[in-house]
C-alpha cells in the first residue's frame, strides 16, 4: 500500500495438552511453548510494529509460586525486544540454578514464562499514544486464582462510551474510557459475579474456602462469562483470555469482522489471527486450520477440554476483505488466489485507458504488497496477448510471412520494476511528515525502460488518502516521460471510514470524499454538503439501531468512474506533464475474488453492526464542522 495506513493487530494463543516433560522429551526443550510463541508472532509481524506482549499462565503450582508472567515492549523492534528479555531471564535463572538444568519440573517451578498456557499479540496502535500501559495483554489481577484474567484481542468498539458508562452504573471506577479496559473489565466484573455465587454454592456444601476453590475452577462457565460480557458489545473483534487457574478462550465478533483461525492435536490447541501462521508454526495441514465461525469462541477447560460454544447469535457474515486484498500475509493458499484474481478481473479496465495498445505499455506494481494482484493482472495480460496472437495468424489464411509470423510471436508483455521503496528513508520521515521534499524521494524509479510513447500501467493494492501518490510516485514516474501514467487500485474506492479497526476515522483524509466534494462544487450542487449534515445531526440522540447512514448521498449522483477520474486530477500537479488516470476495482469484482469475504463498509457505507452507521455519521458531523476529534 503506497499510502501509510494503520494495520491490524495480531493474536496468538497456545495450549500444551501434555507435560512439559513431554515436550522435553520429543523436542528436546521445556521450553517448546515459548519458541512456537516467538515463530507465531514474528509469522504475524505484519500485524504489529507500534508494541507486543507475551503473557504465560502455568498451571498446578502450589500456592506462594508465581504462576502468571507477562512482558510487553513498544521498542522499536518489540518482539525481539520481548523475547531478548524472555531468554535473558530465563537464562539468568538457568545460570544460577545450573542443577535445574535437565529438571523439567524444578523449570517450571523456578524460571519465568515456563507455562502451559501462553498468549502473544502484536499491535497496531489505531489511536492513541503509544505507551507501554496500550500495549497487549492486559492484566486484570487478584489474589484469588480464578479471579485473574489475561486478554489481548484484535479489536475495536464502535460504542465505548455506551460500555464506560454500563461500568460506571455497576459502580467501577475505569481507569481510562478505552475500549481494551471496557471490555476487560466486562468480563471481569461476571467472572468475579461466577465465582462468588459458585462460592457460596460450595460453602453451603460444608466446603472451606480452600477446598472450594479447585472446584469453583472446576466448574466455572466460561462460554456463560462471555454471553454476558458481550451482550452490549458493537464492533469487530477476535479477542483472547487466560484464566488464572488454567481457563483459555478466543472470541469471535458475530459479523466474523475480524479473523481468527484454531488448529488441534493431541498435544497443543493453537488459536491465531492468520492461518498460514499456524500451518508453518506447527506444520499443520491447510485443511486442519479451521475458521472459528463467527460469534463462537473456542474455550479450553484446564483439563483440556476443547468446545466451541455460540456465544453470540451470528449476524450476516461480513468478514473484513482488507484482510484479503492487504492485511493478511499472501502465503495464504486461498488469499494467494484471491489477490491474483484481483488484478486479474482489472485487465479489461486497463486495456480500455491504454487503448488496447498493449505493445506500447510497460506493466510495473508499486511494492511490496500488490506484487501478486500483479501476477494476476500479467496473467491475464498473457493470455490477450495471445489472443490476439492467435486471431492474427488465423486472420492470415496462410498468406503470413515468415517475418510476419516472427513478429507476432515475438510480441510480449513487457513487465519492469519501475518503483523501489527505500524503506530507511520511509522511516525516518514518518518522524516529521511534512517535509514534502522528503517525501518525494520515498521511492526510487528505474530508467531506461519506458519509451516516451509508452503508457506506464502501475498497480497498487489499494489508494486510500492519495498523498504518497500525489507528493512522490507520480511525480517520480512522470521523470520517466511516459504518454500516459495509469495508476490501478486492486481495492474499490475506499469512500468511509473503517470502525472496526483501521485507523480511517477522518473522512476527509480520504481522496474519494474529497473528489465527491469536488465534483459537488464542479456541478453547483455543494448545498448537498449541508444537508447531509443537517440529516446526520437529527440522528445524534436516536438508538444505534435506528440510525441510517446519511454519508451515502454524497456520492450517489456520481458514477464510480466520474470519482474516479476526479481523483486523478486532484492527484496531478500542474508539472506533471504525463496524462494521468485512476482505475478502481469495482465492488462487484471485489466480491467475485474474496467470495467468503465481503465485509465492503468502507467502499459501499454497508456497516454491519448497528454503531457503523452512528460512526460514520458523526465523522461526517466533525468534517462538517471542523472538528478534530475522533468519531469512535
Amino acid at each position: 500500500m503506497s499510502d501509510q495506513l494503520k494495520h491490524e493487530c495480531g493474536i496468538a494463543l497456545i495450549r500444551l495438552l501434555k507435560p512439559l516433560e513431554f515436550y522435553k522429551e520429543k523436542y528436546g526443550t521445556a521450553f517448546y511453548g515459548i519458541n512456537k510463541m516467538y515463530l507465531m508472532m514474528e509469522k504475524q509481524h505484519n500485524r504489529g510494529q507500534d508494541g507486543a506482549g507475551f503473557a504465560s499462565v502455568k498451571l498446578d503450582l502450589d500456592p506462594g509460586q508465581r504462576y502468571i508472567s507477562r512482558v510487553r515492549s513498544n521498542a522499536a523492534q518489540p518482539i525481539q525486544d520481548i523475547f531478548a528479555q524472555i531468554n535473558d531471564r530465563i537464562n539468568t535463572g538457568l545460570t544460577e540454578n545450573p542443577e535445574i538444568k535437565d529438571d523439567v519440573a524444578a523449570q517450571k517451578e523456578q524460571l519465568p514464562y515456563v507455562g502451559e498456557l501462553l498468549m502473544g499479540h502484536v499491535r497496531y496502535g489505531t489511536f492513541g499514544k503509544n505507551s507501554i500501559e496500550s500495549v497487549h495483554p492486559f492484566l486484570r489481577q487478584n489474589n484469588w486464582m480464578h479471579r485473574n484474567l489475561i486478554m489481548a484481542g484484535n479489536f475495536n468498539m464502535t460504542n465505548v462510551h455506551k460500555l464506560f458508562n454500563k461500568l460506571v452504573s455497576l459502580g467501577q471506577h475505569p481507569k481510562d474510557m478505552a475500549d481494551t479496559v471496557t471490555v476487560m473489565e466486562k468480563v471481569g466484573h461476571f467472572q468475579d459475579r461466577q465465582v462468588s455465587k459458585l462460592y457460596k454454592k460450595f460453602k453451603a456444601k460444608g466446603l472451606s474456602k480452600r477446598d472450594a476453590s479447585p472446584k469453583i475452577a472446576e466448574e466455572l462457565d466460561v462460554a456463560k462469562i462471555l454471553r454476558k460480557s458481550a451482550r452490549d458489545w458493537d464492533g469487530g473483534y477476535a479477542m483472547g483470555g487466560l484464566m488464572g487457574h488454567g481457563d483459555a478462550f478466543l472470541l469471535r465478533d458475530p459479523a466474523g469482522i475480524r479473523p481468527a483461525y484454531y488448529f488441534q492435536n493431541d498435544e497443543v490447541v493453537v488459536v491465531a489471527s492468520e492461518r498460514p501462521v499456524i500451518q508453518t508454526a506447527f506444520n499443520a495441514p491447510f485443511d486442519e486450520v479451521k475458521e472459528l465461525d463467527p460469534g463462537k469462541a473456542i474455550i479450553i477447560k484446564k483439563d483440556g477440554t476443547v468446545t466451541l460454544d455460540q456465544i453470540t447469535a451470528p449476524l450476516e457474515r461480513k468478514a473484513c476483505s482488507f484482510e484479503r486484498i492487504y492485511f493478511s500475509r499472501g502465503s495464504d493458499a486461498e488469499i494467494y488466489k484471491e489477490r491474483k484474481m484481483l488484478g486479474k478481473l482489472l485487465f479489461p479496465k486497463i486495456m480500455e485507458s491504454i487503448d488496447n495498445d498493449i505493445d506500447n505499455t510497460v506493466f510495473s506494481y508499486i511494492p511490496n504488497t500488490a506484487e501478486t494482484s500483479f501476477y494476476g493482472m500479467v496473467e491475464e495480460g498473457h493470455a490477450v496477448l495471445n489472443q490476439q496472437k492467435r486471431d492474427f495468424i488465423i486472420a492470415g489464411n496462410g498468406q503470413l510471412t515468415a517475418e510476419q509470423v516472427e513478429e507476432t510471436l515475438s510480441r510480449k508483455l513487457r513487465t519492469e520494476k519501475i518503483a523501489i521503496k527505500d524503506a530507511k528513508l520511509r522511516t525516518f520521515i514518518t518522524e516529521d511528515s511534512s517535509r514534502d521534499d522528503l517525501v518525494a524521494h520515498v521511492y526510487d524509479v528505474t530508467y531506461g525502460v519506458v519509451k516516451p510513447e509508452d503508457n506506464l500501467v502501475i498497480i497498487d493494492d489499494s489508494i486510500v488518502r492519495g498523498t504518497t501518490l500525489k507528493k512522490s510516485i507520480l511525480k517520480m514516474m512522470d521523470r520517466l516521460n511516459p504518454k500516459k501514467i495509469v495508476v490501478v487500485s486492486s481495492a474499490p474506492q475506499i469512500r468511509y471510514p473503517d470502525c472496526y479497526g483501521i485507523d480511517m476515522a477522518r473522512l476527509e483524509g480520504l481522496v474519494a470524499f474529497r473528489a465527491a466534494l469536488a465534483l459537488h462544487k464542479d456541478r453547483g450542487t455543494y448545498h448537498i454538503i449541508e444537508e447531509i449534515y443537517k440529516k446526520c445531526k437529527l440522528q445524534t440522540e436516536l438508538e444505534d439501531v435506528d440510525v441510517v447512514n446519511h454519508v451515502v448521498d454524497l456520492y450517489a449522483p456520481f458514477k464510480d468512474q466520474e470519482i474516479s477520474d476526479k481523483i486523478g486530477e486532484l492527484l496531478s500537479d500542474e508539472d506533471i506533464n504525463a496524462e494521468v488516470k485512476v482505475i478502481y476495482q469495482t465492488v462487484e469484482d471485489l466480491h467475485k475474488a474474496c467470495p467468503k469475504n465481503l465485509g465492503d463498509w468502507y467502499f459501499t457505507g454497508d456497516y454491519p453492526t448497528a454503531g457503523g452507521n452512528r460512526v460514520v455519521n458523526r465523522a461526517y458531523i466533525n468534517f462538517f464542522e471542523g472538528n478534530d476529534e475522533r468519531a469512535y
